[in-house]
């Protein structure tokens, strides 16, 4: 019983924010996802990355660890993907990418922090900031054939990410008065995620339903089967551990549909994945919390 309440406390807030992104754009009310999206893209989750690191008590060996963890894992998760789209003769520039890349960010990190606090958000960031690197160059050419290294350095994250790990590495401290600020900024990150991954989902038209319910099983049984997997064979801890494999199992991020809407790929069908594999997501997680809490 004890257990049930723990993994529902963890759960509940990311769920019913996302419910309130959703209630919010079903009540007519206006939301510029543009614009929060790139607010928070930009400015709160690169300050909630930053303090993360540089405030963590986590060895840095043991973020390196996992670091290369996650590098193994979205490996493993590749080609176990690109096998299931070869066989299942599907369009690698609409599902290749949705599958192989999750919601780390708006539900891997808040999922991180109620679950491990301070020390689990510190492992999550680190996962985050692989795969948004790996997103943001073999994804993005996945859909488009555009990707560049260059995009990446330009990633407000990215700096974040080697900024906080620098900071961590020395033991430097940013002083009392901007440390406040750059939490206060960060904080805002993972309650706008939230609601909105909400509000995206109320406003995506799904399609080919049939086929976006096997493809969300099957992405993750590969996605929760290589990390476990991984996961062991690194040796992590039971934190890390649970994170590894909390990260990569999350859901199609809407991220990969505003991709797919941009490069002219199949953007319905990937609604379709964001919403069932979110939805699949609200039974998944808890099982998940259960197993590795």
């Amino acid at each position: 019983m004890n257990l049930v309440l723990t993994v529902l406390e963890i759960v509940a807030p990311v769920f019913l924010l996302g419910a309130v992104g959703f209630v919010w754009v079903r009540l007519g009310f206006d939301y510029r996802i543009e614009f929060v999206t790139r607010l928070s893209m930009t400015l709160g989750v690169p300050c909630l990355i930053f303090t993360a690191l540089m405030n963590t008590e986590v060895d840095p060996a043991a973020l390196a660890t996992v670091s290369l963890a996650a590098l193994a894992a979205y490996a493993g998760v590749t080609v176990a993907s690109t096998l299931l789209i070869v066989i299942g003769r599907l369009e690698v520039r609409t599902y290749l990418a949705p599958i192989i890349f999750g919601n780390t960010g708006n539900i891997g990190l808040p999922l991180a922090l109620f679950a491990f606090g301070a020390e689990g958000l510190g492992f999550a960031v680190v996962i985050f900031a692989v795969m948004a690197v790996i997103s943001f160059t073999i994804g993005v050419w996945l859909v488009s054939g555009g990707g560049s290294i260059f995009k990446v350095v330009k990633e407000p994250m990215v700096a974040a990410t080697i900024l906080g790990a620098l900071f961590l590495w020395q033991g430097w401290q940013t002083p009392r008065f901007l440390t406040n600020t750059l939490e206060l900024i960060g904080q805002t990150a993972i309650p706008l995620m939230l609601i909105t991954l909400g509000v995206a989902v109320a406003r995506l038209t799904p399609g080919k339903l049939e086929r976006a319910i096997w493809l969300s099983f099957a992405k993750a049984a590969i996605c929760i089967s290589i990390a476990w997997g991984t996961g062991l064979w690194f040796q992590l801890e039971p934190v890390p551990f649970a994170v590894l494999v909390l990260q990569v199992a999350t859901p199609v991020a809407v991220t990969s549909y505003l991709l797919a809407e941009k490069y002219g790929a199949d953007a319905q069908a990937v609604a379709g994945l964001v919403v069932v594999s979110t939805l699949l997501s609200v039974a998944l997680i808890p099982v998940l919390l259960g197993l590795t809490i």
